[in-house]
């Protein structure tokens, strides 16, 4: 097969929980326990280090990446979803696996993955754990794809857990309360291996306190704690927290002495997280006059954030190019967007998105006002058309509407 074939394979094959939502969801590890067993256990074959979090886990794992690139470590970096090209999942120093690798490695265990009925968020983790062991990494991070007890990266043992905070989301899967969220999120936290959390919340500390307890290791809650103020690559003020959860993760590394990370280290790191490792979608500048940015923060949290960084922008009219997915609820998040706006209802181009029209009418009742557009392309295109040089233009709701403009 060609890398084509084997994409198209791998998602018309795989269950796939970001374009199909629920169906794709696996309840238990015995699938990747399986096929970790299958390819002679490469999870046991890397140091790493497991960040999980409602928000800021990507932009905290990038981070992560490129201090410890900038410290001379080979480093890889599992992330998802991916924006534009499958690869983008599995990353070592920034760059992404040959497309002949994903070809071999499907062909060489599709019988199996067949045979077993692994999801495609199952496979990429086994794929990205085998080549980071064949790759001899020095550290790989590893991103949760969704909660943290359940998710199939959740087999590792890590030098430390980072869990960065805690909000309402996937609540069909993961509990309705705070309080029941965190508890997933703690299943990460593993006997005598120290974690991190970004965020201490009086809702949510409790229940990160009594794992750490029960698994006797040293908790540490970054925004107690005082930090240097770094310059990052990453925009958007809702960075600052994620760079605290970071350094005291790099702290507790050190602390450890798994590695030797210098001052100039973590300044070049945060300076250049984009550069060394292609983080896309965050606060993401994608034109000048007028200023278009787009953003994949997608829950309550991730867009309260996004929603005060529009407020300290300066514009003549905001021009809204938004669409979301399916399972999102709209009751929770349409409130949180600025009615003084022009707004360009748009589907994203998969199975889980929310036809524009049904958009457009639950927007209206919270006197969100716009016109509908068949496709994300469209409904930016209108909005530049519409837009002069002093006005801004943002684009998000979703991961994938953002996956479509970047």
């Amino acid at each position: 097969m060609t890398y084509q074939e084997t994409l198209a394979w791998m998602f018309g094959r795989l269950p796939m929980f970001q374009r199909q939502g629920a169906p794709a969801y696996k309840k238990d590890l015995d699938n990747i326990k399986l096929f970790c067993e299958h390819l002679d256990h490469p999870e046991n074959k890397f140091r790493s280090i497991h960040v999980a979090g409602t928000n800021g886990k990507g932009s905290t794992s990038h981070m992560l990446a490129s201090i410890l690139q900038e410290g001379g470590y080979t480093t890889g970096l599992y992330t998802s979803p991916h924006l534009k090209d499958f690869r983008e999942r599995i990353k070592i120093d920034g760059l992404v696996p040959p497309e002949e690798y994903v070809v071999d490695f499907i062909k060489e265990h599709k019988d199996f993955l067949e045979a077993n009925d692994l999801s495609f968020f199952e496979l990429t983790v086994g794929m990205a754990f085998d080549y980071f062991a064949f790759a001899k990494v020095d550290v790989a991070v590893i991103e949760v794809g969704m909660g943290g007890r359940l998710d199939a990266t959740n087999i590792i043992t890590p030098l430390v857990s980072v869990i960065t905070n805690i909000g309402k989301d996937h609540t069909q899967f993961l509990g309705e309360t705070l309080r029941e969220i965190a508890g997933e999120k703690a299943g990460i936290i593993k006997p005598k291996v120290p974690v991190v959390i970004g965020e201490k919340h009086p809702e949510t500390q409790l229940v990160f306190i009594q794992k750490a307890v029960d698994n006797q290791c040293e908790i540490s809650f970054a925004s107690q704690m005082d930090f240097p103020e770094y310059e990052s690559d990453l925009k958007g003020s809702y960075q600052k927290k994620n760079k605290k959860t970071v350094l005291a993760t790099i702290d507790n590394l050190q602390a450890q002495g798994a590695f030797w990370i210098t001052q100039e280290n973590i300044e070049n790191g945060l300076k250049n997280t984009i550069k060394n490792t292609g983080l896309m979608g965050r606060w993401q500048l994608l034109g000048e006059d007028p200023k278009i940015i787009c953003d994949t923060g997608h829950n309550v949290d991730g867009l309260t954030y996004v929603m005060q960084q529009l407020e300290e922008e300066n514009y003549d009219h905001l021009h809204m190019v938004i669409g979301v997915v399916a399972d999102k609820d709209l009751a929770a998040i349409l409130p949180m967007f600025p009615v003084n706006a022009t707004y360009y209802f748009c589907k994203p181009d998969v199975p889980r998105g929310l036809d524009a029209q049904l958009l457009a009418n639950a927007a209206k009742e919270h006197g969100l006002l716009g016109k509908v557009y068949d496709n994300v392309q469209e409904a930016l295109a209108s909005a530049k058309a519409n837009a002069t040089q002093e006005d801004f233009i943002f684009v998000g709701g979703s991961t994938f509407t953002v996956a479509e403009v970047v």
